[in-house]
């Protein structure tokens, strides 16, 4: 029996099937802990930000890295505080 060539690789998607696809996929939950973690890295990319930008002699972007990088910070102390954080046990 003779059969035809198999195909290894699939086709790669078009852009139209992967806007389609992520319209339908649902949004992940993300958790309080998992979002306190994600806003204490966002800060200190900030900061990396600054210091990279200090570097750089541009001091003006330096000092807005600076100022902005306590309101993540801040954030996630809000986060902490709420109730819906759980402890976790020692």
């Amino acid at each position: 029996m003779l059969l035809g060539p198999i195909q290894t690789s699939p086709d790669p998607w078009t852009a139209a099937q992967m806007r389609d696809l992520r319209s339908v996929a649902p949004q992940p939950l993300q958790t309080p802990r998992g979002r306190h973690a994600q806003l204490l890295q966002i800060a200190a990319a900030r900061r990396l930000r600054c210091v990279e930008r200090a570097g750089l002699a541009r001091f003006e972007d330096a000092g807005y890295w600076k100022a902005v990088a306590p309101t993540a910070v801040f954030k996630a102390a809000e986060l902490r505080a709420s109730d819906d954080f759980l402890t976790l046990p020692c």
